[in-house]
């Protein structure tokens, strides 16, 4: 057969990436809000907005790190130390040490933003299941 020709573009037989730099959801009036707060781990006051960078499918998480950083929704509460230590190693592990879940502790103060009071009893709750042995 002579004069046939498939013609495929030349994206054809590519392979898409399946991690997509995304553009980063900022909030500003939520990370005063975080600073406004104590450390969910240990009660000091003036604590960082540290962002959690691991991925958790069931919260909708994807993981970020490296030159993209995780939206702002995605931030607890940490003294110098704490966040220090949270980035220092494995944090899934640091987290799992402290028995919380940062993701589900996230979304609660992104849902509480502004309400102090709510998230005083979220942070109250926090620091009593970190310090239970």
């Amino acid at each position: 057969m002579t004069g046939h020709r498939i013609i495929r573009p030349d994206t054809a037989f590519s392979v898409a990436s399946t991690k997509q730099k995304r553009p980063r959801e900022r909030d500003e009036h939520h990370l005063r809000f975080i600073r406004s707060l104590k450390c969910c781990l240990c009660g000091k006051p003036n604590p960082d907005p540290a962002h959690i960078r691991s991925a958790n499918a069931i919260y909708g998480k994807r993981e970020t790190g490296g030159q993209e950083k995780a939206s702002d929704k995605w931030t607890v509460p940490l003294c110098r130390e704490h966040h220090d230590e949270q980035h220092d190693g494995n944090e899934l592990k640091f987290w799992a040490a402290k028995r919380l879940d940062p993701f589900g502790l996230a979304l609660a103060l992104y849902q509480a933003s502004g309400d102090d009071e709510i998230a005083e009893g979220i942070i109250s709750a926090s620091i009593a299941r970190a310090r239970h042995d």
